[in-house]
């Protein structure tokens, strides 16, 4: 039992990301660069908020303290990602055999945010995996034999949720737009805060704010990159 579950687990979490991957990323090197270096940005904004949580001896019982601070070193480093990009890119079109890459900087917010959400997911549901493998059984010791499944479903909604912002937050550092600034970190903080609920077997509440967070972001992204209705229409129907 344990064995299925770990795969079913793993797909619903890494399913989509890795269908994104192949078909968007896997066949232009540049491309896989990016994703690279903005998923080692990530582990860095992850050291940097460990360091400051093993320094402030008084707040470690505090784990909302420690889950803010990550949010605010990721929006930090991914600040960082999105100025290299930008003071690299007339070296990027000389390398570059996809020019649209440069000429299309939502498709570098695209692939950095997906980076940043792979490695995102991967280190919150590793651990999770881990004991999935087993040996065990769902539900023992009062556990909810629904966690590893929510825990997966989480997974995936950071890792789309990242890309979606990375997008956003790019698009409003180029347009100036603070309010989108303000709504990328905003809400970053409430999707990781509402993971506090778990501890509490709180389940349901915090999924349906997930997604509807995701939803949400999901819109504006596909706004801010230039969708429409019509381009929308256009994709479903292959046209």
């Amino acid at each position: 039992m344990t064995m299925p579950e770990f795969f079913g687990c793993s797909m619903v979490a890494f399913g989509p990301p890795l269908a994104l991957f192949i078909f968007t990323i896997a066949n232009d090197p540049i491309r896989i660069i990016i994703l690279i270096a903005a998923a080692f940005f990530w582990l860095v904004s992850l050291l940097a908020s460990s360091l400051l949580w093993y320094a402030v001896v008084p707040l470690r019982k505090f784990l909302a303290f420690g889950v803010v601070f990550s949010v605010l070193f990721q929006e930090g480093f991914r600040y960082i990602v999105y100025r290299i990009l930008r003071r690299t890119e007339q070296g990027l079109q000389v390398v570059a055999e996809d020019t649209r890459v440069i000429e299309n900087k939502h498709i570098l917010a695209y692939v950095s945010g997906l980076g940043f959400g792979i490695i995102s997911a991967m280190f919150a549901l590793v651990n999770v995996l881990a004991d999935m493998w087993g040996p065990g059984t769902l539900g023992l010791k009062g556990g909810s034999e629904v966690f590893f499944l929510v825990s997966s479903a989480q997974a995936l909604s950071i890792c789309l949720l990242h890309t979606f912002w990375s997008v956003i937050f790019y698009n409003a550092f180029d347009t100036s737009n603070y309010i989108h600034i303000a709504y990328v970190i905003t809400t970053h903080m409430i999707v990781s805060l509402i993971t506090l609920l778990n501890a509490h077997e709180l389940y349901t509440i915090s999924l349906i704010i997930n997604y509807c967070l995701t939803v949400a972001t999901a819109i504006l992204a596909f706004r801010v990159s230039g969708g429409t209705k019509r381009s929308l229409k256009h994709f479903f129907t292959c046209q």
